[in-house]
């Protein structure tokens, strides 16, 4: 299908207004919040999540952003990548800085979304208890948490979001042990346990999902919490081509569901039209070459990730019913010339 067919697809049974609407957006450029020419290393998922997240909120935006990859390689002075408003802060307090620059925009009168950007390590672990203070007072933010399951700028070492069982620096497999022994942390609940207005989970193996959830999240009058996943190539041992593949992948295993809850409730969800075995997932990255030994631990953990994967599909009901274009089939995908407008 041709880009202009698929974008008829799109308007089909709307109004003619509404279609030229619609395409004259499709002819404006999109806002580009992050430019490109930045040192992310190739492959690297944060650096898209992290484009298409300014893209959907657009130029009236200020970024809180925490000690991290994405830090690192947009900011190597005396260059910058960014093109809206954007403040350094540490691992720890991106959620408490991102808490003054509101109440200051507040007091100024001034409407400015404010946005805050960490990794897993200094959203699950080292800035935790800020996210929380700023969730519990109830600011005016977006957090964006881009979870690469690891410390990946440090050594990639292993953080609480780390999967089961992947080798890291810090959970190196073994005969002892094979990778990190600890479960996942579920930061999506502990985060919906705040009384959350909304919180989502995203990745870039789905933009458009993306876009629209950054959107819904925007438009809330409070705190909100998005998590995308973006598979690292350097930390996870996969090909940097691969990255939106090994995204896909994770979603399509049930390894990580894309759900939205509202005040801790569950109201939306990305239905698997096929579920794939956990094993598609593991085997095209570094981190899990272990578990494909012959041998009976290494079975046993297949078999325990299998079933974590199982979980998540009973849990938030992820098995689709046949061809749905909400599902993980349905809905569009990154492919080279552009992604599909949303």
């Amino acid at each position: 299908m041709s880009e202009n067919e698929d974008r008829s697809a799109d308007t089909a049974g709307t109004s003619p207004d509404d279609v030229a609407v619609a395409a004259l957006r499709h002819r404006q450029p999109r806002f580009q919040g992050l430019a490109g020419g930045h040192r992310a290393c190739l492959g690297c998922a944060q650096a898209l999540a992290a484009r298409l997240v300014l893209e959907a909120a657009g130029p009236e935006v200020a970024v809180a952003n925490a000690t991290g990859c994405l830090e690192v390689f947009t900011t190597p002075w005396p260059e910058s990548a960014w093109r809206v408003p954007w403040l350094h802060s540490l691992f720890e307090n991106a959620g408490a800085v991102a808490s003054g620059m509101e109440a200051a925009f507040k007091v100024q009168g001034r409407t400015v979304k404010v946005l805050a950007f960490a990794g897993d390590g200094g959203t699950f672990d080292i800035g935790f208890q800020s996210l929380s203070g700023m969730i519990e007072r109830h600011h005016d933010v977006l957090y964006v948490c881009y979870d690469n399951e690891g410390y990946m700028n440090t050594g990639v070492q292993r953080s609480s979001s780390t999967p089961h069982a992947a080798a890291t620096t810090t959970s190196p497999a073994g005969r002892a042990r094979l990778g990190k022994r600890h479960l996942k942390k579920d930061i999506l609940s502990i985060v919906a346990a705040h009384h959350m207005p909304y919180a989502a989970t995203a990745s870039v193996a789905y933009p458009s999902d993306l876009r629209k959830k950054v959107r819904r999240a925007v438009a809330v009058e409070g705190p909100t919490f998005l998590l995308i996943h973006s598979p690292c190539p350097l930390g996870w041992g996969h090909d940097g081509a691969k990255s939106i593949e090994v995204a896909r992948l994770a979603v399509e295993t049930g390894m990580v569901p894309l759900v939205e809850l509202e005040r801790g409730e569950l109201t939306g969800t990305m239905p698997i039209r096929t579920a794939r075995p956990v094993t598609d997932y593991l085997k095209v990255q570094a981190r899990f070459r272990h578990l494909f030994a012959d041998t009976p631990e290494a079975r046993q953990e297949l078999e325990h990730l299998q079933a974590l994967a199982d979980h998540n599909i009973e849990i938030y009901g992820l098995r689709g019913a046949g061809a749905d274009p909400r599902d993980t089939a349905g809905t569009d995908t990154v492919r080279r010339g552009g992604a599909r407008w949303a």
